[in-house]
């Protein structure tokens, strides 16, 4: 059975402040137009690449967009994989946490190939 995946680059929807921080309110605007244009799509499994994001990210700026998802809940209903640098993979791992505990399946990853074979795979 084929598997639609779509690519959602964090560098099209993470929007930093001119000091590099989280603006948090043209990133959350920016999650709506995705969700909004996905809509129609139908059923799809998303790879978030997050590798060439450019914003520095506290614990409370990922709660948050965590907690966004929630109110995108149709665009992210299906399986979502946080692709991420190594040295990033603490943060991603916590976001997916949140994002778990508002009903999602979210799951990070360093490997392209990994999250791909997770995504396609039958099942949570």
């Amino acid at each position: 059975m084929p598997t639609d995946i779509r690519i959602i680059h964090a560098h099209d929807f993470i929007k930093a402040t001119p000091r590099g921080q989280l603006d948090r309110e043209k990133t959350k605007q920016m999650l709506i137009e995705i969700a909004s244009a996905s809509a129609p799509l139908g059923d799809y499994e998303i790879l978030l690449d997050t590798r060439k994001a450019q914003s520095g990210m506290s614990a409370s700026d990922l709660w948050f967009l965590a907690a966004q998802l929630s109110k995108l809940r149709k665009a992210f209903s299906r399986k979502t994989a946080v692709l991420c640098p190594r040295e990033q993979f603490d943060q991603a791992g916590f976001f997916a946490l949140c994002a778990q505990n508002r009903g999602f399946l979210v799951k990070p990853f360093t490997c392209f190939e990994d999250a791909i074979e997770w995504l396609i795979a039958k099942g949570p």
